[in-house]
């Protein structure tokens, strides 16, 4: 600009140049906040006309309230208006009780889509899964409803029952589910011991999430049952998320150092990064964490922490995809507005953001098959041929070369071995993390 001022021969030229670049911008931007008054104008008149002139009386709290969430839903899918009742709700929720029935929910093209079904909730025990689209509640058709109104469609008494209508991949008609709501409470996170492993299954993110995973390795602790693990698996299937800062624990749980999680907004100054502190919990053990396409949002930023750590083998299948920060705020009459403020970046700076964390090994659980209607019929399809070997025929010679001790050890061993097999029937994919740390074992000193 300073060089084509210049040329052009002289200094008024440059300086109404100088001025334009000021003034531009100047007018533009009182063009655009006339045209912003403008259009609120123009919602004060839409209100005053639907107030005074439509066919029913309405509202005029609703009516606000419904004008706050459309322009709040507009921008994602995550953002929205929380009423009083609602904001309450999600209090509950991140404390770990609230009702209902027990699903997290959000909406693609206009449908209802189960993110997960939470562990040990009416909706889990009823068979609803991960990937399920709902249509019609109680025979009302959804299409078209915020996802708001849908979910307050799904609300109720605890103890009624509610019909959902699934769509779901694999089944040509669609599926009625009929539920009874319920008050949830949720476990956040269990601690087992399944063979020589350490399972730790984390259903949600919230304030207990932790203390229920200390709790839960100390009791193993006390009784003996930590000597001769060879790993931990870390169940993040179906996994909704929840509190960042749960999962910024869970994953400097696992890590000495490091940054776990970074977030930034549109303001370069408000992000942040959160880092790990020194002390494992499991001291260093192998560890395998598995996902699927219902693990979202806080189980997304742990499992790419630790895998980008070089610290986990992830197992399963993509993960969700929602690498967004969502802030609560507090506003006037007791409400609140969920927003997003923020995309978060694992720690090599990938967002994850609608595109998933992909685990190191793909391992998808086989789907259960629709027909099979009781236990026993997934049984029957089941069948397999009678098993033979050496020892079961007639007049087997014995083995010499071990003891009577070593050949019962060799025994407990193969049961051991079997009795893990027989996971597979009924979690394949954990049975298959297991596996991997038994690998990780034979080849890896301890």
């Amino acid at each position: 600009m300073r060089k084509f001022a210049m040329a052009a021969g002289g200094g008024i030229l440059a300086g109404i140049l100088a001025t334009t670049q000021v003034a531009g911008p100047l007018l533009a931007q009182q063009a655009d906040e006339g045209s912003v008054y403008e259009q609120l104008d123009l919602f004060g008149i839409v209100f005053e006309r639907i107030r005074s002139q439509y066919v029913e009386d309405v509202d005029e709290s609703e009516l606000i309230e419904a004008a706050i969430n459309g322009m709040l839903t507009s921008l994602d899918p995550h953002s929205s208006y929380l009423p009083p009742r609602d904001f309450e709700d999600m209090q509950e929720d991140t404390r770990g009780e609230f009702g209902g029935l027990g699903i997290e929910v959000t909406q693609e093209e206009g449908y209802v889509k189960v993110i997960t079904p939470m562990d040990g909730t009416p909706a889990f025990e009823a068979g609803v899964e991960a990937g399920d689209y709902i249509t019609a509640v109680d025979g009302e058709n959804i299409l078209g409803l915020t996802l708001e109104d849908a979910v307050e469609m799904m609300r109720g008494p605890v103890g009624s029952d509610i019909t959902v209508t699934i769509v779901r991949e694999g089944l040509e008609e669609p599926l009625d589910i009929t539920i009874t709501r319920d008050t949830i409470r949720l476990t956040a996170s269990r601690v087992r011991k399944e063979g020589d492993s350490i399972v730790i299954r984390v259903s949600t993110f919230n304030e207990q999430t932790m203390p229920n995973i200390e709790d839960g390795l100390k009791t193993l602790e006390d009784s003996g049952e930590m000597e001769g693990v060879n790993g931990v698996v870390l169940d993040l299937r179906n996994n909704p998320g929840g509190l960042l800062t749960a999962g910024v624990a869970l994953a400097d749980a696992f890590l000495d150092q490091g940054e776990i999680v970074s977030t930034r907004s549109r303001d370069i100054t408000d992000g942040d990064r959160f880092n790990a502190k020194e002390g494992d919990i499991t001291d260093g053990l192998p560890l395998v964490v598995l996902i699927n396409g219902g693990s979202a949002s806080a189980s997304e930023i742990v499992a790419g922490a630790l895998q980008d750590h070089h610290r986990a083998v992830v197992v399963g299948t993509k993960s969700f995809g929602k690498g967004s920060v969502q802030t609560i705020m507090p506003v006037q009459g007791d409400g609140a507005i969920r927003l997003t403020t923020a995309r978060y970046y694992t720690p090599s700076g990938r967002s994850i953001q609608a595109l998933g964390v992909s685990p190191d090994i793909v391992v998808a659980q086989p789907p259960r098959d629709p027909n099979a209607e009781t236990e026993e019929d997934e049984e029957d399809n089941a069948l397999t041929p009678l098993r033979r070997s050496e020892s079961s025929l007639r007049g087997a010679i014995t083995n010499d070369s071990l003891s009577e001790e070593e050949q019962e050890q060799v025994r407990e061993e193969q049961a051991a071995a079997e009795e893990a097999a027989q996971l597979r029937d009924e979690d394949y994919q954990l049975a298959y993390a297991i596996d991997i740390l038994k690998g990780l074992g034979v080849i890896e000193p301890r």
